[in-house]
């Protein structure tokens, strides 16, 4: 009999989750397993957590909605705490098992845990696979290997657009042989050294996390309201759910991935056309793969500051009043300091007050940017590692940007897309 694990990370889904039907394809039975991984829940150097108490209700309830999935298919989830090199192996020797399949990672500390994995499961002869499963373009479709990858967007875009496929989404499983698995067991957010915040009533949206919600969401965004049809003149919007697709948070975790989310956009663009709305979706998932693509191909340069261009910045010595001003949103300027609150009370700011926020932080402030990525990754519930540290040396000039320096007029920007205030008097005004 061949029992394998499936090592769930940031792919909580059943549809288009190759690694999940390539282990059942190839197995007699199979265990789902989810490590909370403790090195996750640490403070990093910059002395923020690694993990909120948002992003954490997120995962929580994604996990928990992944197990009621799994158990209707006849399996469930198996939940452990600890480092995955310990965990893991326990529990293949538990059941036996001769393989585990898990996502493949790209991001630095994330390759560090799946090879000491590997290194661990080598030990007790048991193989471990892994899939590429969180990108539109699967690397080995891309027309460049990740070595020459353009280091301007565009020139990796028009290229990739016109030689790439998008492959098939993978369908759902419709059944999964498991052994019984005991009922899940979540630990709390007090397990994990966190405190339950609830999201502020005034957030564009209120999060929940799991593949069902995702999918409540696509639907919602396309068929039902059709606001993708006019994605792209409402995208830097900044107060309400709609004015963007709100994917994000969900794409970060893998509840839904990229591939699904474009074919049920060709299914809509059948139904009710095209436009360049419903490209720019597509632009932006492209601009995501990018940035693991970058991640692969520079790894720990995005993580220096420095950046890839290993270009020194001039930055003032380290100022902590400074800094948490611009976390609490007390700066002085009303444009920084309603996204900044937005942010502290939801775990959410739209794309245009990110920009804005970091530009702020690099250039007015002159602060070290990657203070500014380590608050969002602790902040933001859909903290994504590739994103959020390819945005951020992007905006503080070492990253993919051709131009360099990108400064924002802050005041400009506030009366291009908060005209009436209602943005800041909304979370000015508490």
């Amino acid at each position: 009999m061949k029992t394998s694990l499936v090592w769930f990370k940031t792919d909580l889904r059943l549809q288009d989750n190759e690694t999940l039907i390539k282990a059942i394809a190839q197995s007699d039975e199979i265990i789902p397993v989810y490590c909370f991984d403790e090195s996750q829940f640490e403070i990093t150097d910059f002395g923020f957590k690694k993990t909120g108490s948002y992003r954490a209700q997120f995962l929580l309830e994604s996990l928990l909605d992944l197990d009621k999935n799994l158990r209707a298919l006849g399996s469930g989830l198996l939940v452990v705490k600890g480092t995955p090199d310990v965990e893991i192996p326990k529990i293949v020797k538990h059941y036996k098992a001769t393989k585990v399949y898990a996502k493949r990672e790209v991001s630095y500390e994330e390759k560090q845990t799946e090879a000491l994995v590997q290194s661990e499961l080598f030990k007790i002869k048991c193989e471990l696979e892994t899939f590429s499963t969180s990108t539109l373009y699967h690397a080995e479709d891309l027309p460049f290997s990740i070595k020459d990858i353009p280091d301007v967007f565009s020139n990796f875009r028009k290229k990739t657009e016109k030689e790439s496929p998008i492959r098939s989404a993978f369908e759902k499983p419709s059944q999964i042989n498991s052994p019984e698995l005991d009922v899940l067991d979540l630990p709390s957010l007090e397990d994990l050294g966190l405190i339950f915040t609830p999201i502020d009533p005034r957030a564009a949206i209120q999060f929940k996390g799991g593949e069902t919600q995702a999918i409540t969401r696509l639907n919602h965004y396309f068929f039902e309201s059709k606001c993708i049809s006019e994605y792209k003149e409402t995208r830097n919007g900044l107060v309400g759910a709609d004015y963007s697709s709100k994917f994000s948070a969900w794409l970060a975790l893998g509840c839904i991935s990229p591939r699904f989310i474009y074919e049920e956009l060709k299914k809509y663009e059948q139904q009710f056309g095209a436009n360049e709305s419903t490209y720019w979706l597509v632009f932006e998932l492209l601009w995501r793969d990018y940035f693991r693509f970058m991640m692969k191909k520079y790894n720990v340069k995005l993580f220096q500051q420095a950046g890839i261009q290993n270009k020194e910045i001039s930055s003032n010595q380290h100022n902590t009043d400074q800094l948490q001003n611009w976390i609490d949103g007390k700066t002085g300027v009303d444009f920084v300091d309603a996204n900044m609150i937005e942010l502290k009370l939801t775990g959410f700011m739209s794309n245009r007050g990110r920009q804005n926020v970091a530009s702020y932080l690099c250039n007015d402030l002159k602060l070290d940017w990657r203070f500014g990525a380590a608050y969002f990754e602790q902040q933001l519930i859909d903290y994504d590692v590739c994103s959020n540290w390819g945005n951020w040396a992007y905006l503080a000039g070492v990253g993919n940007d051709p131009r360099g320096n990108r400064y924002f007029n802050i005041e400009k920007q506030a009366v291009d897309y908060d005209k009436n205030r209602t943005f800041r008097d909304l979370w000015l005004n508490s």
